[in-house]
Parts: C-alpha cells; structure tokens; sequence
C-alpha cells in the first residue's frame, strides 16, 4: 500500500484530488465501488444537494452518530467534516472511515484547543461537562456527555437540577440552553463562522418583502436572531417544522445546504436563505463543507485515503461521552 500511495502524489494535506477521466459517469461508479467494497456514505445536511443524493443517509449530527454505529458497511466514507469522521471511528473502531478532504475542519472545533479546556476544566472541580459534538477527539475525552444541536435541551434537562454544568464550545448554543432551562451553567467561549454572520438587519428587510414568511434560526445563531425567530431547532427541526407546519415561506438562518432537503420534501413551499453579514452574499455557506465535491468522493473511495486513525487510547477515553449521549437520547426517544 505505501508503494501505491506515493504513485499517488497526494500533497501533504493528505487528500485525494487527482485528476481522473471526464467521460466517467462519477455517479455510476460510486454506486459501482461502494457496493464491491462494501463501503456506505454518509453525508451531512450542509452538503451540496448532488453529494446529499448519492448519500445512504443524509442527516444531522446525532443522526449520523447513530447511523456509523449501527452500519454493518465495512467502509464508512464520510461526506462531512473531521470531527463527524472522528465521531465514527471512534464509535466503529473495526471500520475504516474515510473522508474526502482531510482538510475539512470546524471552526467551532478549532475554538477549543485540548490544552486550554484541560485548564478551564480544572477550575470548575465537581462540574458535568457537556460538549457539543463539534469538537475534537480530544475534546470529547475530556468531556462526561457529548450533545448536538437535537438533543443538546433534553440531556441537560434530564440532569439533576443541582447539578452544576461546563458547556462547550459554542456559546450561542449555551446561551440559549441556558436561557430555557435556567441551569447553573460556565459555557465555553466558542462561536460557528458560520451562525455568527448572520445579518439581523438584512434578514429584517427580508421579513418586510415577505410579509408571510417565517424566520427559522438554528440556536448556534447570535442571540437577536433567535429573538426575531418563529421556530428555533437543529437542522433536523427546521426541516420537520417546514414540512409540518402550514405555511408556504420560511427565512431558513442555518447553513444553506439544508435548503436542499426543504425543496425536495416540500417543493410548493418558498425557503428564503437568511443572508449573511457580507452585503455581496445572498447565502451562507461552510467553507469547510463545501470541500467536498462527487470527484474528491470518486477518488477516496477509489484509493481509500485519506483515512481517519485514532490511538486506540484516545479512543477509548472518548467513546464514554458519545455512548453516554446516544443512551440518553435512546432513552428519551430522541
């Protein structure tokens, strides 16, 4: 293997965007490979709509998480980013997962660096600590219950009410859990690029050309957003609630890429994506997630790089905080 993998050039970041030949169908030979390698991917909501239909399970991160625990596949590829791949590995340790662009971070993972929240932690002794699951491997080893976005309320809710409560990383999301459930909480000063830029202003004169329409906000998003929101929910919530619910118009203040799934389950009804900061943008997207592409797909599946590997230690010590968040939310029917 490591023979073939210096034929393959592959420059130091680690991820495969080769070249390949333009008359392939890239569609047909995914489908083609996947089922002779027995490979399964997996694709969050923020993806570009091609990549979410060529997906087995397009979904949120708790669905993911429960998605690369259950799989009997013997590849995972992920179309996501690092810390979702992680989160797989470690919960299908015999599985090789892979991901399309090694250079697919988080800038709410890199928020939180393992050295500074050993230190912050240290300074809350007798302190729960929940994490979001967009951190690191790391993180998560340091952390007693990892959450997302759809149970994040629940799990804290189900704790004692004495219990006192570090959260991390995302400040916005702390704010908000904080602000309904009144719990005794120290939360980590991290922010999402992407929920923080959000142009209260713009998505105001958006609700003024459309009289009708409902702002939806994901709660990573700055608190005067959420105030002006109708609903407030994880990617999985915004997308039930359009679907449930009896209008026609929705100002969708999350990731763009969740649009996608909106029209496909709704196409009758208008989504409006809520428009950044930046005045030349009329949406707002991931640049993490947008590194992904069906070529960058072809080629992991094809040469299975880059792959993610994990000390077996570092894996171990994080394993207790996701398993800790899929039994609660298995218990609570999340």
């Amino acid at each position: 293997m490591m023979n073939s993998v210096k034929k393959l050039n592959i420059d130091r970041a680690g991820f495969v965007d080769l070249e390949i030949d333009k008359s392939l169908n890239l569609v047909e030979e995914i489908n083609r490979m996947r089922k002779e390698k027995s490979a399964v991917i997996l694709a969050h909501f923020y993806q570009e709509g091609e990549i979410q239909d060529i997906a087995d399970f397009v979904g949120d991160s708790l669905g993911l998480s429960q998605q690369a625990a259950a799989t009997d596949a013997d590849i995972i590829l992920f179309a996501g980013v690092n810390f979702m791949a992680e989160t797989a590995k470690i919960l299908a340790p015999g599985k090789k997962v892979l991901i399309p662009d090694i250079n697919a971070g988080c800038s709410l993972a890199d928020s939180c660096l393992p050295a500074d929240f050993a230190k912050f932690k240290e300074k809350y002794p007798g302190y729960t600590v929940i994490s979001y699951v967009n951190t690191t491997a790391e993180i998560k080893a340091l952390t007693d219950i990892i959450c997302t976005s759809t149970n994040a309320l629940e799990i804290i809710k189900s704790l004692p009410e004495e219990e006192k409560i570090i959260f991390a990383p995302d400040r916005n999301l702390g704010n908000y859990i904080q602000s309904v459930t009144g719990r005794e909480m120290v939360i980590w000063d991290g922010a999402c690029h992407v929920h923080e830029e959000f142009s209260l202003e713009r998505i105001l004169e958006l609700k003024n050309e459309n009289a009708k329409a409902q702002i939806i906000a994901h709660p990573e998003c700055e608190k005067p957003i959420l105030i002006v929101a109708d609903h407030i929910g994880s990617t999985t919530s915004l997308l039930n609630y359009t679907i449930k619910d009896k209008g026609d118009t929705y100002i969708v203040a999350t990731e763009s890429g969740i649009l996608h799934q909106m029209r496909k389950a709704s196409p009758h009804k208008n989504f409006i994506p809520a428009p950044p900061k930046d005045s030349t943008c009329a949406c707002n997207d991931c640049k993490y997630m947008k590194l992904i592409s069906l070529k960058k797909i072809y080629n992991t599946l094809k040469y299975e790089l880059p792959e993610i590997t994990l000390e077996q230690d570092l894996m171990d010590r994080a394993r207790g905080s996701i398993v800790r968040m899929l039994e609660i939310s298995d218990r609570l029917k999340l």
